[in-house]
């Protein structure tokens, strides 16, 4: 690994397809120390009952993109981005200014905190033109989409058709490998304990 710049803290980009063990990596970094900030989290607080985002997702899809419990109908909404592209555009200028302003905060919290490594884990890092110039570097959880689908199913119990619709919308393996600094490799003959003892070793070399 190259040497780390002087400053601190070292801003890491985390990201990689569904499926593909970056949560594990995320959880594992800050386990060891790192300060962990999760977009996909962030959305989700936002999209949960009395989250920020509802009334302008409610203004921009109808009242019925809410469910009975007061939050985001995610199975309703991911049909409504799949089927339209603009819908997904709508959906995004509501979502990522919030999701944007939410990162600087804890971002900020983190400097103050001492933080050696803060990790920006970002399911759409390389599909965003922002974030690249925002990052000291990036780290990719590689594996291969057949592997992707077969954990996803395994754990989510979505079709193969939704899995793979999904792997089609985020950026593609190639993409992610072209955008790397580094590349984890999380596929086959790799377990938990490998995962994690590899994890181990990156986070020894932020000093953690």
């Amino acid at each position: 690994m190259p040497a780390l710049p002087a400053t601190s803290p070292f801003r890491l980009g985390l990201t990689g397809g569904i499926g593909s063990g970056k949560s594990t990596v995320a959880l594992r970094l800050q386990e060891r120390g790192a300060t962990l900030i999760d977009a996909d989290h962030i959305s989700r607080s936002l999209t949960a009952v009395g989250g920020t985002a509802l009334p302008s997702i409610a203004q921009a899809f109808g009242s019925d993109i809410i469910d009975t419990q007061g939050a985001l109908n995610r199975a309703r909404m991911r049909e409504l981005v799949f089927a339209d592209p603009q819908a997904r555009q709508k959906l995004e200028g509501i979502i990522h200014p919030l999701i944007a302003e939410q990162t600087r905060l804890q971002h900020e919290a983190a400097i103050t905190a001492g933080s050696k490594l803060i990790v920006h884990d970002i399911p759409l890092l390389v599909e965003s033109s922002h974030w690249r110039s925002k990052l000291d570097g990036v780290l990719v959880v590689d594996c291969r989409e057949s592997t992707q689908i077969e954990r996803v199913i395994a754990r989510s119990g979505l079709s193969a058709d939704t899995v793979q619709n999904i792997i089609a919308a985020q950026a593609t393996r190639a993409q992610r490998l072209a955008a790397a600094d580094w590349v984890l490799y999380n596929d086959e003959g790799i377990t938990i304990d490998s995962l994690s003892a590899y994890t181990d070793q990156i986070a020894t070399w932020f000093g953690l």
